[in-house]
């Protein structure tokens, strides 16, 4: 688990845009951990976490992209079913609110990255413990929905 930058951008939402972004982040060698897009009607807010700050922030000072940066934590956990509940029932229960969320696909069997925004990331990472990964094995997501549950 690690505090990491993560850059919003403000897109104009029009076909080529985002196209345009990460072909520059390809050209300036920018390696990508994560990335989520979400679009209104007006403009699309591309949130990229990456490995090196400083070559993000150049190549979008660049292309002459408005963005901000604030600070997450990434946590790497098992690319199974229930693996990012257990991460947000721990923060639920030391009352600390997720303003967002989003993970990389992982690969089969393999390991994923969640990124998550919280108000206070030290709190967070105190919870969540200070190891590298967070150890989601123990306990497999066994839930049935509301209407298979009897009463």
């Amino acid at each position: 688990m690690n505090v990491e930058k993560q850059f919003s951008i403000f897109m104009v939402n029009k076909p080529g845009v985002l196209a345009q972004i990460l072909t520059e982040f390809a050209r300036a060698k920018i390696n990508i951990t994560a990335l989520t897009v979400v679009d209104s009607a007006e403009h699309g807010v591309l949130r990229i976490v990456c490995e090196s700050a400083d070559k993000m922030r150049e190549a979008l000072n660049q292309i002459n992209m408005q963005f901000n940066e604030t600070e997450v934590f990434c946590v790497t956990i098992d690319n199974r079913p229930g693996a990012f509940a257990a991460v947000t029932e721990k923060l639920a229960k030391a009352h600390i609110n997720i303003s967002y969320a989003y993970c990389t696909a992982g690969a089969k069997g393999g390991k994923t990255t969640a990124v998550i925004k919280v108000a206070d990331v030290k709190k967070a990472i105190k919870v969540l413990g200070d190891s590298t990964e967070l150890d989601t094995d123990s306990r497999q997501a066994d839930r049935r929905s509301p209407s298979s549950r009897k009463g």
